[in-house]
């Protein structure tokens, strides 16, 4: 008797489908991927073993580098517009639509109040190369408050976080403590870098 023959099956794969899928996946994480803003000065954060991870909305950053120098910084563009209209009003001060435009897309700054101005009329890339004197923290002139207070009226629900560099100076980081606790914000985080637990 002769043998009967297995008909021999198709060894390829139809990748239609997974193709599919793949560039689904692809453009998804490329419209929902939300880019960490330009930061104005780098700063190196001391150490702990906390993880609290921060939220991603309603933040207000102050940050604090090695030479002592104070930025700082909200989210959201309509809010920093509105921020920015308080500021104004308190000061006497008129900015243009483009100045306004300006001062919304950025995420941090650290310039007095009076060279605002002149910053939000520089080129970005001239922004970044010029060294930002600091928002003043001082009891004379405590500019840092009225930014803090005028971002609690634009956004009651808004958390504080400080960043602050391992060599600033205490004396600094008590003055914005100062200024914090000044405007009733006792609640506010200090943002340090992941220390390795002991294993």
């Amino acid at each position: 008797m002769p043998k009967v023959k297995v008909p021999r099956k198709s060894t390829s794969v139809d990748m239609t489908a997974m193709t599919d899928v793949a560039f689904l996946l692809l453009t998804f994480f490329m419209l929902a991927t939300k880019f960490k803003p330009d930061e104005p000065v780098i700063v190196d954060t001391p150490s702990s073993i906390s993880e609290i991870k921060l939220p991603d909305v309603d933040m207000m950053m102050i940050t604090i580098d090695k030479e002592n120098r104070v930025f700082f910084g909200i989210d959201g563009q309509q809010k920093r517009d509105s921020l920015l209209n308080m500021m104004a009003a308190k000061h006497n001060v008129t900015f243009t639509e483009k100045e306004r435009k300006e001062f919304s897309l950025l995420s941090a700054f650290g310039v007095p109040f009076d060279q605002l101005k002149q910053f939000l009329n520089m080129s970005p890339a001239d922004r970044n190369k010029i060294k930002q004197a600091g928002i003043p923290t001082d009891s004379l002139n405590n500019e840092l408050g009225d930014w803090v207070w005028f971002s609690r009226l634009v956004n009651n629900n808004i958390r504080v976080a400080v960043k602050g560099d391992q060599y600033t100076g205490y004396p600094k980081v008590k003055d914005v403590m100062k200024t914090l606790q000044e405007k009733k914000l006792n609640r506010f985080n200090f943002i340090t870098s992941l220390e390795r637990g002991a294993e």
